[in-house]
Order: structure tokens, then C-alpha cells, then sequence
């Protein structure tokens, strides 16, 4: 028997001690000033960063008011819960269901100059390959791309098809953001788009 009417009390408490955990991480920036140009430069900005590293960045840009696309599936709403008590504009969907409706929600928040972050190896793989809907959604707006990545000192690692890291208590992550950068016009411009992400995701998540 499934106790449905205790999963909201639960994911409560889950949301309360991971609040408590993510209190105690160290934060060390490198890349700021790519967003003070990106900011600058008055387009739309999409962040886009890997599944597995979530988390910490979740935490990391709290109740800035940013828009995050997260998949209909049921982990997903746990995630869509947590994200929401830190201050984020949810929009469900993801590139196998409903991605549609949830890019277009994605857009029409940059069309009113909201800054969105979405995970393009969501929600279930393959990991670290960017799939086309975070790209097509940034070309549509003319909006810039900015990879963000998280690197923990010392983390758990879930085993889940992304290994999601859960930094330790005390940790220090470093975040990196990428050099802003826009996508071209065309199936070309998707494809060159595609690419550079991964590029930037990489060096932002391993290299720094």
C-alpha cells in the first residue's frame, strides 16, 4: 500500500535538510564578468548546464526569480517542488514529454526578460550530450548561452543514470560560467549551436 498523503510531508522534510546541507557549501566564482557582459548586451539569457550537477547551482542562484524547465515525470516534481521554495519560475516539460509546451513556456519568459536555465541532457540521458530543445529555444529568442558548471570538493554521487553529485557538508564548489554565445539563423546555426554547448559545458564542468 502506497501512502500517497505522506509524500508531501516527506518531500518537506527532504527540502528542509537539504536547505540545512546546501547552508553550509562554499561558493567560489569564476566567470562573473561573462554575465555582467551577457547582461549587458540587453539579449535573452539561457543558462544551460548538466543534470548531474543540479543541485549545487540550484542553490547557488536562489531566488534570483530565473525560470527552469523541469520534466513532467514524477522525479521531476519532486525537483519542480525544491526548486519553487528557492525561488524559481517552474515550467514543466522536457524534450520527451510535453517538450514542446514546456520550450514554449521557456521562451515567452524570455520574451519578457526573464534569465531561464535548463538541463539538456534531461531528464533521462544519454548524459552530457545536449539534445536540440535548449538550443532551438535560445535561437528562437536571439537569446545568448551561457554554460554554467559545478565542481564540489567533496560530494556524494548518486547512482542514477547522470550520477548526480550532492556535495558534502562543508564542501566548496567552485561554479564556472562560460563566455556568452548566440546561435545562427537555420538548421546550420542549430547544429553549430549544439556543439559549442557541449564545448562550453565541457570545459566549465572538467576544466574550469
Amino acid at each position: 500500500m502506497r501512502l500517497r498523503w505522506a509524500e508531501p510531508i516527506a518531500s518537506g522534510v527532504a527540502a528542509r535538510l537539504l536547505r540545512l546541507l546546501a547552508s553550509t557549501w562554499r561558493y567560489r566564482v569564476q566567470g562573473g564578468e561573462h554575465l555582467r557582459a551577457a547582461r549587458a548586451a540587453g539579449r535573452p539569457i539561457v543558462y544551460v548546464l548538466w543534470h548531474s550537477r543540479i543541485l549545487p547551482l540550484l542553490y547557488h542562484r536562489r531566488d534570483e526569480g530565473m525560470a527552469l524547465l523541469i520534466s513532467r515525470h514524477r522525479d521531476g516534481g519532486y525537483l519542480a517542488e525544491l526548486s519553487q521554495r528557492w525561488g524559481y519560475r517552474v515550467v514543466r516539460g522536457s524534450s520527451q514529454r510535453g517538450g514542446d509546451v514546456g520550450l514554449l513556456g521557456l521562451v515567452r519568459w524570455l520574451e519578457r526578460g526573464a534569465e531561464v536555465a535548463l538541463t539538456p541532457d534531461g531528464p533521462r540521458g544519454p548524459a552530457e550530450r545536449v539534445k536540440p530543445g535548449a538550443i532551438a529555444a535560445a535561437q528562437h529568442a536571439n537569446a545568448l548561452i551561457i554554460a554554467a558548471g559545478a565542481r564540489a570538493s567533496s560530494a556524494w554521487w548518486v547512482a542514477s543514470w547522470d550520477r548526480f553529485c550532492i556535495p558534502k557538508p562543508f564542501a566548496l564548489v567552485d561554479v564556472t560560467y562560460s563566455p556568452p554565445f548566440g546561435v545562427a539563423l537555420g538548421k546550420d546555426g542549430l547544429r553549430h549551436g549544439i556543439a559549442a554547448a557541449e564545448r562550453a559545458l565541457r570545459q566549465v564542468t572538467y576544466a574550469g
